[in-house]
């Protein structure tokens, strides 16, 4: 069965969200859309040439994301890769990936990241995968709270909290520059609301020193990002664990790259801490050489955040 790739149109919309309902649990997905005034023209569909409508997409994302240097370059995520289940198998993604790359070089992107449990459907494409490391482990059955008192964070912190994040990664390989929309809308659609992470508070100022994100993936509690000062997260770990605890789970996984400050937290939330190596992200070069592109995802302290995802 032959297909037409082309762009996408604003007429397209309706069937775009219904086929990424269809194919994903997660309905936040055409909110990130349309964060990208230019998504239409970043959106690559196959329609069906028998009038079936859309059987597949692929979206390129635009993102400033910092090399091995902590230089802010061009990347070209790409995300929201969806096919209709009687349209698999016909090669599809292939193609609409190859159009996504003739754009994505025709406008100046260094390289293209993506992140997939299904390597294989990219590989052939030319995006290959990198490691990143995590650590996993018991939740510690007690732990002693620190000397920074922690609570929900508000929406009144937003702006301590950007200030936080900018701050950590400022030189962090491959963090992303967060905008003001990414905070607005991609930040909570991953994370959910602002009172499920949590702030640590300097006693004497009442600053906020330390910011962390938590959540429940079945049986484990997974943090999924920190920012502040080193001397809090042994308290805002202690208070993850709490919070697993309170909800009956006993393992908990850290996605915080490893650095002493963060080595010596970990006991406040891992009873018998041990790091696991992961295969998920996936990285092709186009501007960049791929030595430049392998330097950057394999620097010691890099991440990309899952609040940062396509």
């Amino acid at each position: 069965m032959s297909a037409l790739i082309r762009t996408a149109t604003a007429a397209d919309d309706p069937a775009l969200a219904a086929l990424w309902h269809r194919c994903f649990e997660a309905p936040h997905i055409a909110a990130l859309h349309a964060l990208d005034p230019e998504r239409h023209r970043h959106t690559f569909v196959a329609e069906s040439a028998d009038g079936g409508g859309i059987d597949a997409v692929v979206v390129y994302v635009p993102r400033l994301i910092r090399d091995a240097a902590g230089t802010p370059q061009r990347v070209g995520g790409i995300g929201s890769v969806a096919t209709r289940p009687e349209a698999r198998g016909q090669g599809l993604v292939r193609l609409l990936l190859a159009a996504a790359e003739r754009t994505m070089t025709a406008e100046q992107c260094a390289w293209s990241l993506l992140f997939t449990g299904t390597p294989r459907v990219y590989r052939s494409s030319g995006w290959q995968e990198f490691g990143s490391t995590c650590t996993e482990g018991t939740i510690t059955p007690t732990a002693v709270p620190g000397a920074f008192p922690v609570r929900a964070a508000t929406p009144q912190d937003a702006v301590e909290v950007a200030a936080l994040h900018h701050a950590y990664n400022a030189s962090r390989p491959l963090s992303s520059l967060r905008a003001t929309e990414d905070w607005a809308v991609r930040v909570p659609a991953w994370y959910g609301p602002v009172e499920d992470s949590l702030v640590a508070v300097d006693p004497a100022s009442g600053a906020l020193t330390g910011w962390i994100v938590a959540q429940h993936v079945g049986d484990c509690v997974e943090v999924r990002e920190f920012a502040g000062a080193a001397e809090c997260l042994g308290a805002l770990l202690a208070a993850v664990g709490s919070r697993g605890r309170a909800a009956g789970l006993t393992r908990a996984r850290v996605r915080i790259p490893g650095a002493p400050g963060v080595t010596a937290a970990l006991p406040a939330l891992l009873a018998d801490a041990r790091q696991v190596t992961e295969h998920v992200g996936m990285a092709r070069p186009l501007h960049a050489t791929p030595a430049s592109v392998r330097a950057t995802v394999t620097a010691p302290g890099a991440v990309h955040w899952y609040g940062d995802c396509f």
